[in-house]
């Protein structure tokens, strides 16, 4: 299997055999290190000796998360798909965020800037040693989302430094620290091997990044379509 992971401001790529993580490789989020996205998938290959026919699943974190990083991972893991005609898995991001808080926290809330004032996020509850989802992913405020959010609630995630005003002083919100916020690839490549298990595969023909809101760009191109339509 390869993890992509492109959502965040750190990118990440993880190579596995079953559910073991063979290699990874981090590198900073951007257009000009998205290029080198390819070059690292093949030298990772050829350290571990494996040829891309040898891949049959690509698993990918679909976001929310960085439009341009979303764009790039979801267009690159379909891409291999039909290259290699490996089966495609999709993970959410905030999950995969989720996953990197301690075992003890019982709710978790990743959280991502949305600017406006909000955040892309949701709430997970850990049970059994299993993380599955309270809330889903949502576009929202902090303040909204802490109002109906339950306690005790673990923060964690890129947004915190925006949206941390937010939060009040309450014993029952612990922010964790920001070693543990960036997505990882390895935890898409566990998270996507289990839904492996129970054939959730995604296809890649129709699959499409998990934006929540339209990008910036499409919402400003539409609004001066309608101005222009409008005449106003």
């Amino acid at each position: 299997m390869l993890a992509i992971e492109t959502s965040s401001r750190t990118s990440s790529i993880a190579l596995c055999r079953d559910a073991s993580v063979l290699a990874t490789r981090s590198f900073s989020h951007g257009l000009q290190n998205a290029a080198l996205i390819l070059p690292q998938i093949d030298e990772l290959f050829r350290e571990q000796s494996v040829a891309p026919r040898q891949i049959d699943l690509v698993a990918v974190s679909i976001g929310p998360g960085s439009f341009t990083g979303l764009r790039i991972g979801v267009t690159l893991a379909k891409t291999l798909c039909f290259a290699t005609g490996a089966r495609l898995i999709a993970v959410p991001s905030l999950l995969v965020i989720a996953h990197n808080a301690p075992a003890d926290a019982s709710y978790i809330l990743p959280l991502l800037d949305a600017k406006r004032d909000q955040v892309f996020a949701a709430v997970y509850k850990r049970q059994g040693g299993q993380i599955g989802q309270e809330l889903p992913a949502q576009l929202t405020t902090l303040t909204d989302l802490l109002a109906v959010a339950p306690r005790p609630l673990w923060l964690l995630g890129e947004g915190l430094p925006t949206h941390r005003h937010h939060i009040p002083a309450d014993p029952s919100l612990t922010v964790l620290d920001d070693s543990l916020w960036p997505p990882q690839a390895a935890t898409v490549a566990r998270l996507a091997w289990e839904l492996a298990g129970q054939s959730q595969f995604a296809d890649p023909y129709t699959l499409t990044p998990l934006y929540i809101r339209k990008p910036e760009a499409q919402e400003r191109m539409e609004a001066g379509l309608l101005k222009h339509l409008t005449g106003e």
